[in-house]
């Protein structure tokens, strides 16, 4: 079962959705969160507290607004454009993450922001 989340960043809010994934279990039983998250090109990163093995349906090539859970890092990954390891203008992660969600609100709100942001998850009704 899909469980809705408010991602809130700067002072600003977006809707999400986190699928019904193992790895997105162990993220939504940490909720509500708040995480130190890195720019990357299109991406902000930064550990979230979960550890869990790639998924057998991970993957490089991620779309605009995707939720994903990079292993290596134990890092929550929210992307929203081309990332300096992309060939066009898809994000693709640094190596495969396990898609966690998405963005179903606006992922432009990530664009303008700085090098490094704190974000706060929270699961809504």
């Amino acid at each position: 079962m899909k469980r809705n989340i408010e991602i809130e960043i700067n002072g600003k809010s977006v809707s999400a959705e986190l699928n019904d994934s193992h790895t997105a279990k162990l993220l939504a039983d940490k909720l509500p969160v708040t995480l130190s998250l890195s720019r990357w090109g299109g991406e902000y990163y930064g550990a979230c507290g979960v550890n869990a093995p790639l998924s057998d349906d991970a993957k490089e090539i991620m779309e605009v607004g995707e939720l994903a859970y990079w292993p290596p890092g134990k890092a929550l990954c929210v992307f929203f454009g081309p990332t300096p390891a992309s060939t066009d203008s898809r994000p693709r992660a640094a190596s495969a993450a396990n898609p966690v969600g998405r963005i179903t609100g606006d992922a432009s709100v990530f664009e303008n922001l700085g090098g490094s942001v704190t974000m706060r998850i929270r699961e809504t009704g």
